[in-house]
């Protein structure tokens, strides 16, 4: 499994880069690869994807979301197998480190030679770039969810 870490400064409130992260069926806007993502419910999201010419549909499952703090995920469902987190830090009034971390199994032959260059943890980071140009650009959130999600199994760990 491949780990992804990388964070980036944005210039907005903590509160609309955690709001824009919740509404995950924008993230075709800024996430290179992603075709759709549909919210399921609170907790799921169904996911279409093309990388390197191959087409992969997947469901993630929200095991813990705190406002303002951090969303985690896991695939539940589909050929992908990943889990990640995303944590937001407050820096001042305007700016905010998001910061994200992946963990990624790469299944198939393109996968696991994308990943053996690099390509997959630079589309990831560069995923994050393009979501501080989109939220700055923008100046604030397209909708927010401010819910919290606690894990369903306090021991486990991802």
């Amino acid at each position: 499994m491949s780990t992804v870490k990388e964070a980036v400064d944005v210039e907005v409130p903590v509160h609309a880069a955690y709001n824009q992260w919740t509404q995950f069926e924008e993230f075709p806007r800024f996430m290179e690869g992603v075709e759709e993502v549909r919210q399921l419910d609170d907790r799921h999201n169904h996911w279409i994807t093309r990388i390197g010419g191959v087409r992969r549909e997947f469901d993630t499952e929200i095991v813990d979301q705190f406002p303002d703090d951090r969303i985690t995920w896991r695939a539940v469902e589909g050929e992908t197998r990943q889990r990640g987190s995303v944590r937001f830090q407050r820096l001042d009034d305007t700016h905010t480190r998001v910061e994200l971390t992946m963990d990624i199994e790469p299944t198939g032959m393109i996968e696991k030679g994308a990943d053996m260059f690099g390509m997959i943890d630079r589309r990831i980071k560069g995923d994050l770039h393009r979501f501080k140009e989109y939220m700055e650009q923008r100046g604030g959130e397209t909708g927010a969810w401010r819910g919290r999600i606690r894990p369903e199994n306090p021991g486990s760990t991802l």
